[in-house]
């Protein structure tokens, strides 16, 4: 899908709206990144409003909700846990919000792409592990994580429950690809 003129203008936080230079402001659209936390998407929808009013933006917000209810999540767990390890790549920003989310909360924690990242000394005198993983990360390597844990002694493993993400989202109109092309 090509892009209209003007292009498009990434934002990464509230700061970043000051430097939007768009060549026209009569048609804008807001999108979000669908990693964004609930959190974080409105605060920067909340600047964009206020720079742009005349914005638009999809009925249904973007962001994704697997995203949000993960850090719910960590938010429960890791008063519960001595350490929480995510499964994720250090390049996922959802990966990477999931552990600072742990150690905001004062919970020792550590990311890993694989199993063998795993450190055993991580784990001396803890009893409670918590593992979570980034939106992105294959149910594979987290059972492979769940495997190496085991082998380093965890005796039993608690799932949490969790929410179901059944939400779609349609692209705003505007964007949508043009079926007559």
């Amino acid at each position: 899908m090509g892009l209209r003129e003007g292009g498009s203008h990434p934002v990464r936080a509230v700061a970043d709206v000051a430097q939007i230079q768009p060549s026209q402001t009569s048609k804008l659209a807001l999108v979000t990144q669908t990693t964004l936390s609930m959190d974080d998407a409105a605060e920067i929808t909340a600047a964009v409003r206020a720079r742009f009013p005349t914005v638009r933006q999809p009925k249904q917000q973007d962001i994704c909700y697997a995203t949000q209810n993960r850090q719910d999540a960590v938010k429960l767990l890791s008063p519960q846990v001595d350490i929480v390890i995510v499964v994720g790549s250090p390049t996922s920003s959802n990966s990477n919000r999931l552990r600072e989310v742990a150690q905001k909360l004062g919970t020792e924690s550590y990311m890993v792409d694989n199993a063998d990242e795993l450190q055993p000394q991580w784990f001396e005198g803890k009893s409670r592990v918590g593992l979570t993983a980034g939106a992105s990360a294959p149910e594979i390597l987290v059972r492979q994580v769940i495997d190496r844990l085991k082998a380093l002694g965890a005796v039993s493993i608690r799932k949490m429950e969790g929410i179901e993400e059944t939400v779609k989202f349609p692209l705003p109109k505007g964007l949508k690809m043009d079926s007559s092309s």
